[in-house]
């Protein structure tokens, strides 16, 4: 039986530690599941939601990105999966009543937690300027608010449409064909956040924003690195695949600050094999110190070189040089700075010993077949983007792009980010995709580049930019400098969330505010032409359907493409050409114009027929042909960064628990890593506890330090001594987004610098 939600905040001032975990999932991770969804959905509901998540007739899990394999077994679901969906097919309400019961004041006081867990929400809400709590407003009305505000504007770019990773292909395009038909390219998303740094150096070195594999390429490498990345948590069916590589074959190397358990070993629960003993996967543990993937990458680069020069490397093939003479540019520039790479530089910026690094270089010299995993370890430095531009030279330099086994894997965190990119949520838009707009919709696009996530907020809060509309997500929990974001929000004329459930970003309003529920992945969506289906594309570029089977929550809900083409009407009127109310009744419509619009799309709906999908094209992967400014895949030669740190500071990253999924918090525990009962703990190297004379089970304050002055302070973190990188550290967000400057972003992708913020640690006056 579904139990009912908290009626008050956990109290989360004493967590709970105990030694951190040496393996993930098994029987502790079913066990979790079954009570995670038991609470939230009961046993019945629990057992058909649970069998059609990620199935071929079901419905696409609304978590992480990674891809299906071709055979699934009856629970092809993860532990974190599962939770997603819990909380989404979830029994509880938030009815009109429950706003009576409390005012917006009330509600910003509550966390991130118990908002989420108060359940669905019902009806459509209105925050009048002025009032002090939601009310009920009919769909009508909702976007009439919309259109006048709207209207009011001095241009369509003082308006912000965002999207969360959530959004289908079908709206994500509705929704940028709506934006761009009203005048602006303001589409800031969740990439902007994660893997923009990705994107940017993956279409500069090699053409495609996008990895170049697919699950069959683990099965066959020899080699997989895992760099900036906690699979165990963030990707857990990732684990399978690494598991399997690894029974074909494969070593892994894991580099990364903190040792994580999945990555050590792994007990599968499909197998008796798994649950009772499971599976050694890392090789090689490079325990790295927090921005210091550039070095490395820049040393192994070196040492591949002088192996090739080395008279007992001639002829050996450390570098396949048929592939950089026939397919690379830039290898010259690119060789003569990784030969100046100091070992001693290096040393320094990772933390690492030549003995290590050594080894690692031993285990890609013996390997003919290498893939690079990566996540936001990589991605959220403010040399982010040259990092994974010295992955790519490490990669090219042996030829591992564009041959079975080996390539590039960026792995994306939400469901469908990378598929609302492909759809055209891009501030930046290629003139090739306006063109095409042009073309198949009859009307002018804008062409100057819109605000991404960080210029967004700060039009905001310069007053150029007035509406806030959000197509899913937790914006102000998500962003960098917390109370700057929200300072930002509340001068907006009118903010809008298009959301299943309650979080913090319906409290943190502008002058009026608006609450769209809409339709979840689980639920059945029919439209005037009968029953829909949306699709998605996973990491490696897959595109498949998704078919929700549950009864809506509640019957005042619409599907997220139903509220775009509705408002598209309401505030386009008649001068619009595009056929929003045929796109609301049938989805096939709009992937007709999907497969007119979009490159790899066609014959869209006959594709996506198949069950099991169809895979996008990527010519660096097919073809080993690079679409660059070059013609070829290129080399670069970036100056190695790395972070600095002031006597007496740490290196923090902010990072996930267990118990949560991005911004949306499942419980106050984090058992792989010990913790229970509580977020607010900061995870400290024991040597570096006792130079900073900081006890475990201390309280102290984290205090960010930057180049502005500005004190950022996150209050009342318990001290951990934990086996991190020397000299890192390590604190959950949403609570330590307050520390991370709005300004302190990656070179050329704007990313939020997240993963290395310079903080000091103050005794708590809670201590």
């Amino acid at each position: 039986m579904a139990s009912k939600p908290p009626t008050s905040d956990p109290v989360q001032d004493a967590p709970q530690v105990a030694e951190p975990k040496h393996a993930a999932a098994g029987l502790p991770a079913i066990g979790h599941t079954l009570r995670a969804a038991q609470q939230q959905m009961g046993v019945r509901r629990t057992a058909l939601t649970l069998l059609r998540v990620n199935q071929k007739d079901g419905f696409d899990c609304p978590g992480c990105a990674w891809p299906e394999p071709e055979h699934r077994h009856a629970a092809e679901f993860c532990e974190n999966g599962a939770k997603a969906v819990a909380e989404e097919a979830t029994l509880r309400r938030v009815t009109p009543d429950f706003f009576t019961a409390h005012t917006v004041a009330d509600l910003a006081t509550r966390s991130g937690y118990w908002l989420g867990q108060q359940g669905r929400l019902t009806h459509p809400m209105y925050l009048a300027e002025g009032a002090d709590r939601y009310e009920p407003v009919t769909w009508e009305r909702a976007f009439d608010i919309v259109a006048e505000e709207l209207a009011a504007l001095g241009s369509p770019d003082e308006a912000l449409f965002y999207t969360s990773g959530r959004t289908s292909n079908e709206a994500a395009f509705l929704y940028q064909l709506f934006a761009r038909e009203l005048g602006t390219n303001n589409l800031p998303d969740c990439s902007n956040m994660c893997h923009e740094s990705s994107g940017s150096a993956l279409n500069e070195t090699i053409g495609v924003g996008k990895g170049s594999v697919l699950l069959d390429d683990l099965y066959q490498a020899d080699l997989i690195i895992v760099a900036g990345q906690n699979p165990g948590t963030n990707h857990p069916r990732m684990l399978s695949a690494l598991e399997k590589a690894k029974a074909n074959g494969a070593k892994i190397i894991t580099v990364n600050p903190l040792p994580e358990a999945g990555l050590e070993r792994f007990k599968n629960p499909q197998t008796a094999q798994g649950m009772l003993k499971g599976a050694a996967l890392t090789d090689l543990f490079l325990q790295i110190r927090l921005g210091g993937d550039q070095a490395l990458f820049r040393l192994l680069n070196k040492l591949i070189l002088e192996e090739s020069d080395s008279a007992s490397g001639a002829g050996s093939g450390a570098v396949d040089e048929d592939f950089v003479r026939e397919h690379t540019h830039g290898y010259e520039e690119f060789a003569e700075a990784a030969r100046a790479a100091d070992w001693e530089e290096t040393l320094t910026a990772t933390g690492l010993t030549r003995e290590r690094i050594d080894e690692a270089l031993r285990l890609v010299l013996a390997s003919e077949r290498t893939i690079v995993c990566w996540a936001m370890g990589l991605t959220q430095h403010k040399h982010a983007v040259p990092t994974i531009r010295e992955v790519v030279n490490f990669l090219l330099l042996r030829g591992n792009i564009g041959r079975p086994g080996a390539g590039v894997c960026p792995v994306r965190g939400h469901s469908n980010v990378q598929g609302d990119r492909t759809m055209g949520i891009f501030e930046r838009p290629s003139p090739a995709f306006l063109d095409a707009l042009e073309r198949e919709f009859g009307f002018t696009p804008p062409r100057e580049h819109g605000y991404d996530v960080v210029r967004a907020i700060r039009a905001l809060r310069d007053g150029d930019a007035k509406v806030f509309f959000a197509m899913g997500g937790n914006f102000v929990s998500a962003s960098p400098d917390t109370e700057v974001t929200e300072a930002a929000m509340r001068r907006a004329r009118l903010t809008v969330h298009v959301s299943t459930k309650l979080n913090r970003s319906h409290v943190v309003t502008g002058a009026r505010a608006l609450i769209l529920p809409t339709l979840g992945r689980t639920e059945r969506d029919l439209q005037g032409s009968g029953e829909q289906f949306v699709t998605v594309e996973d990491s490696m570029g897959m595109v498949h359907a998704s078919r929700g089977r549950l009864e809506p929550a509640s019957e005042h809900l619409l599907s997220e493409p139903a509220i775009v083409a509705r408002l598209a009407r309401r505030v386009l009127g008649h001068e619009s050409r595009t056929p929003w109310e045929e796109f609301e009744k049938d989805y096939a419509t709009v992937r007709d114009r999907i497969a007119r619009v979009i490159p790899g799309f066609e014959d869209f709906n006959a594709r996506v027929a198949n069950p099991a999908g169809f895979a996008l094209p990527h010519a660096p992967r097919d073809e080993r042909r690079f679409p660059t400014a070059t013609g070829k895949a290129n080399f670069t030669a970036a100056t190695v960064e790395y972070p600095k740190l002031p006597e007496g500071r740490l290196l923090l990253q902010t990072l996930r628990s267990h118990d949560q999924y991005n911004t949306t918090i499942y419980g106050l525990d984090d058992r792989y890593r010990g913790i229970k009962n509580g977020r607010r703990v900061v995870l400290v190297n024991p040597d570096d506890a006792r130079r900073l004379d900081l006890a475990d089970g201390s309280y102290v304050d984290l205090v960010g330090e930057w180049t502005d002055g500005v004190e950022r302070r996150a209050p009342g973190f318990r001290v951990v001594h934990y086996p991190t990188a020397r000299g890192c550290a390590a604190a959950y967000y949403p609570e330590t987004n307050v520390l991370v400057p709005l300004d302190a972003t990656a070179d050329t992708s704007n990313t939020p610098a997240s993963k290395s913020v310079v903080v000091r640690l103050e005794q708590s006056a809670t201590d």
